[in-house]
């Protein structure tokens, strides 16, 4: 008998008295009774603890916010409001940029996460993994608190390719609990809540 069989053989015996699989409680709240002006605090207080940059503006400051972010040549999804867009040093490929510019699809305010899913405002993936500073876009009326409700707009975009979960800057912890950050994405995040 080889070591593939024999963890076969355990696996068959230990499953033989096929235990029933219990029933999973979904009794969690799937709707937010709190105000709009609550949950938008609830996700500028878990993004700020999360180290990410947070900024407010309207429509007409959004440019003016921009261009004291921007901090080098920029690449853009090719759906982005220009009008959002003050004058920058644009560049189409990311190895290129130094920073990223996207919008979002819904932010989670409960667990401070800015949820990305490939809309032509968003753009690819790549775009807000390969630059080092990523400004990204939350329009306030897309900030809900829970992650039931985020869920729901996620799937009402009829979602056909990866997600973007973002909470934070990139960053990451070794055994000894020595935080890094950048290893898998943009070491900065500045957040514009734009409304």
């Amino acid at each position: 008998m080889n070591a593939r069989s024999e963890i076969l053989g355990r696996l068959r015996e230990a499953l033989a008295d096929a235990p029933v699989i219990p029933e999973v409680p979904r009794a969690y709240r799937r709707r937010s009774t709190a105000g709009a002006a609550e949950i938008r605090e609830m996700l500028v207080d878990r993004l700020v603890d999360y180290r990410a940059s947070v900024h407010s503006a309207s429509a007409e400051e959004l440019p003016d916010v921009l261009a004291r972010l921007v901090t080098g040549p920029v690449v853009l999804p090719a759906g982005i409001d220009r009008a959002w867009l003050p004058q920058v040093s644009e560049v189409t490929d990311p190895l290129e940029a130094a920073c990223v510019i996207t919008s979002s699809t819904v932010s989670c305010a409960e667990t401070g996460t800015i949820i990305l899913t490939g809309q032509p405002a968003e753009g690819r993936r790549e775009l807000s993994l390969i630059p080092d500073h990523h400004i990204c876009i939350v329009p306030a009326d897309t900030i809900v608190e829970l992650f039931p409700e985020a869920w729901e707009r996620v799937a009402a975009v009829g979602l056909e390719g990866p997600i973007t979960m973002i909470s934070g800057p990139s960053a990451t912890s070794d055994i000894e609990l020595e935080r890094v950050e950048g290893v898998h994405g943009p070491r900065r995040l500045d957040v514009v809540i734009l409304g």
